[in-house]
């Protein structure tokens, strides 16, 4: 114990306990920091989401809806992918991501769950989304595919019309069918789902 208590006092010895250190001083309320009001407006959160899952938003937090070369009804034609070279029809458009729906087209296999005794599990192909960039307009007429064109008509109306073959693509009759398709699908799917 004797040489502890004297190794102490010489170390206390030791340190320089100057007027101006803050050693051995007590503390007064001048030494803690003011806290003041930030008048700074908060900064945007940035949610951490992988490259592919983000979206751009509008300041209403609304997702950027991007224009497309392809619409709803438009007969299109793969172009990359497992697909590729199959020709189909455009049965939805998703904006948000530029992805589309095509008939018969990008098959995937969905497993469905019983729901008691009178509807069993089963197994179905469902039409997955493709991005709308691994398509192109494809043309019956003519059997080609196309980049899309824009120009007016006399009448003053604003149309799409494919640029190898000079074809109006824009025409009030198909975007009705389309409709009309995309109605009755639909209706068959709830009178399915109510029995």
């Amino acid at each position: 114990r004797k040489v502890s208590m004297a190794a102490l006092q010489s170390s206390f010895t030791s340190l320089n306990l100057s007027s101006n250190s803050f050693l051995g001083q007590r503390f007064s309320p001048s030494y803690y920091p003011t806290l003041v009001k930030s008048t700074e407006q908060p900064g945007l959160i940035i949610s951490k989401v992988k490259r592919w899952e983000r979206k751009d938003c509008k300041p209403n937090s609304l997702p950027v809806l991007h224009k497309m070369h392809v619409k709803l009804g438009d007969t299109v034609k793969v172009i990359s992918g497992k697909d590729k070279g199959k020709i189909g029809e455009v049965t939805s458009v998703i904006k948000h991501n530029c992805t589309i729906v095509v008939k018969e087209i990008n098959l995937k296999t969905k497993h469905i769950k019983s729901k008691g005794e009178e509807e069993p599990g089963k197994i179905v192909k469902i039409e997955a989304p493709i991005h709308s960039s691994n398509v192109m307009l494809y043309s019956k007429e003519k059997g080609v595919i196309s980049r899309v064109g824009h120009k007016m008509l006399d009448d003053g109306k604003r149309v799409r019309y494919l640029v190898k073959t000079g074809e109006i693509i824009d025409s009030a009759e198909n975007w009705k069918r389309a409709v009309k398709e995309r109605e009755k699908v639909k209706e068959e799917a709830a009178a399915a789902a109510s029995t």
